[in-house]
């Protein structure tokens, strides 16, 4: 099996670029007191006994003034310390100040400067990834704790491993004993890059490390989505009156207003609405649902927002020995909660732009037959693609994933591609079938958040126990089931939406644009190589109050070109265009 590469080669000695062989996972935590005693013998018997920067002594036992406040991290195999290294928090002597004036500091010490000192890896382990590891824990440990800048004195022999790292010699170096050290220092800002221009490699090596600090193994930041036209109307809203000349075309949004009847029951009821507080677990909401889509009530499980219910469910039954199949390019927060905040093992199946992003079910079979996975995500119909696997293959698809195998089928957009189409009576009577159903882009309920998922009786009843309650508000909860007493209202909306998109799509062609055949209310399109690329477009298009999303954030398999673009009513579809044929211009990209 190949191994990532987590750094460079420069970065790892050539003895230490096996991550871990047939050893057991390496255990990142912080060193307690018992550790202590045991920490400061390895130091002895490497820096005394080993590379002779201090004599050797009686005790056998190495410590200093700085381990009255130092932090030790350590690195453990089978549950031995293989290695550790130590933080100097602010507001105390550093190890440099032995060395080195603080004149020669390119920086004033403040009560944000750590200082990384004792990298160690015992001779035993110096096959594996320690060192890295040790250093990224570091780094992890001190962001979490605001720290900005890190200053480190780094052994000769292995300086490349600091510098790949991201710390910058000052040019200044000191002898301790046989070993002669240089002087680093960096921003915590630079090393934060470092780390990010390696984040498939650090995903890779997380999977494979019991990670035990108490800050997560990668850095919180959110998934990427759309709705960047809120910077024109003010993130506190306000400019709220300038919705009528800005096209939000980087989310999904429905272009129709919701039924009539939502609109009339929350203006008559509004001021109590607001402050009175929702059925603790949305039961009228739960019966509405489970008359209009026919399945009963106890496999029902409101929430507010796919996205909330995709968070409560999937770190429920996860965790990072899990593995997972996902589409790419699929919704962006599966990858996020999955892998980043969940850290399982993800595998993904690659749709083609020359296949038009259609799955084959027969790779999917393949996969799900060969491999052990703990939960299959398939978005149907797929965002960003807006292609639609239909019922008949999707049942077949269904049937033949194991039992022991979850199937999460995200539905959001499937009321577009008919009314037949949607697998929730299907896994009310399943054991292992899972439907998450939005009700913001078919029922145009975006701002309420009301989403709820189908699901066997047994799985509903557990994820039930562990929703809140109030999941929903009372507005939310109202909304939801005056829309669902009015599909004659969105089935029309529906059948308006098709024709609106293919006029869309035939008038982007015209621009010289590759459009994705879509069954939902938007578009994927691909940029020829003679126009700027995507993310240049969707600059240009935000000066006139276009805002189009640049699909590449999704997913790197969509390369540089391609948008996404969601289609509006019939006026506001031709003002797309013509932001568009003005964007499109070569000579955009000069400007």
């Amino acid at each position: 099996m190949s191994v990532p590469r987590l750094f460079p080669s420069a970065f790892v000695p050539a003895q230490a670029t096996k991550p871990f062989g047939r050893r057991s996972p390496i255990t990142i935590a912080e060193a307690n007191n018992a550790d202590r005693s045991e920490i400061y013998a390895l130091r002895h018997q490497v820096y005394a006994l080993e590379l002779g920067q201090h004599a050797a002594n009686i005790t056998e036992q190495l410590t200093d003034a700085l381990d009255a406040h130092n932090i030790y991290l350590k690195a453990c195999v089978d549950g031995s310390i293989a290695g550790f290294v130590s933080i100097t928090p602010p507001g105390n002597h550093y190890s440099v100040d032995k060395y080195f004036q603080r004149d020669v500091f390119p920086f004033v010490f403040h009560n944000q400067v750590y200082e990384v000192r004792l990298l160690t890896v015992l001779p035993a382990y110096r096959n594996l990834a320690i060192a890295p590891l040790l250093m990224y824990a570091a780094l992890r440990w001190i962001e979490a704790r605001g720290g900005s800048r890190v200053v480190a004195i780094g052994r000769r022999e292995i300086i490349g491993l600091y510098k790949k790292a991201g710390l910058r010699p000052l040019g200044h170096s000191t002898k301790s004993g046989a070993v002669t050290y240089d002087l680093l220092t960096s921003t915590v800002a630079e090393l934060r890059q470092f780390a990010n221009r390696r984040q498939l490699a650090l995903r890779w090596l997380g999977r494979r490390t019991d990670w035990r600090l108490d800050v997560p193994f990668l850095p919180g930041e959110p998934c990427r989505h759309g709705g960047a036209f809120f910077e024109a109307l003010g993130e506190e809203f306000d400019h709220i009156e300038r919705q009528q000349h800005v096209i939000s075309a980087d989310v999904l949004d429905a272009w129709f207003p919701p039924s009539p009847h939502v609109i009339s029951a929350l203006q008559e009821h509004l001021p109590w609405l607001l402050r009175t507080s929702p059925p603790t677990g949305c039961v009228g909401m739960v019966r509405a649902i489970a008359r209009a889509r026919n399945v009963p009530a106890e496999c029902i499980v409101p929430g507010a927002g796919s996205s909330e219910l995709i968070f409560l469910a999937l770190r429920e039954w996860l965790n990072r020995n899990s593995r997972v199949l996902l589409l790419d390019p699929c919704y962006g927060e599966y990858g996020y909660v999955t892998e980043r905040l969940i850290g399982s093992r993800v595998d993904r199946i690659p749709l083609k732009r020359e296949n038009a992003y259609q799955l084959d079910p027969g790779v999917l079979e393949s996969r799900v037959a060969n491999h052990n996975y703990d939960l299959v995500v398939l978005v149907n119909p797929n965002s960003p693609t807006g292609q639609h696997i239909r019922r008949d293959i999707m049942e077949i698809i269904l049937n033949r994933v194991p039992a022991n195998t979850r199937a999460w089928i995200d539905e959001t957009y499937v009321d577009y591609a008919g009314p037949d189409q949607s697998f929730e009576t299907f896994a009310v009577s399943s054991q292992n079938v899972v439907i998450c159903k939005s009700m913001s882009k078919v029922f145009a309920l975006s701002g309420a958040r009301a989403a709820y998922l189908c699901a066997p009786p047994a799985i509903a009843a557990r994820l039930r126990e562990i929703t809140p309650p109030w999941a929903v508000s009372l507005p939310a909860q109202m909304a939801a089931v005056k829309a669902l007493g009015d599909p004659e209202y969105y089935q029309a909306r529906y059948r308006e939406t098709h024709g609106l998109r293919e006029i869309l799509a035939c008038s982007l062609r015209s621009l010289g644009l590759d459009v994705t055949p879509s069954a939902t209310n938007f578009l994927l399109c691909h940029v020829p190589e003679d126009y700027p690329d995507a993310a240049t477009i969707a600059e240009h298009c935000r000066e006139r109050g276009l805002y189009v999303r640049n699909a590449g954030e999704i997913s790197r398999l969509l390369g540089s070109r391609a948008l996404r673009i969601a289609v509006k009513d019939d006026e506001t579809n031709r003002r797309i265009v013509e932001i568009l044929r003005w964007a499109l211009q070569p000579q955009m990209t000069t400007r």
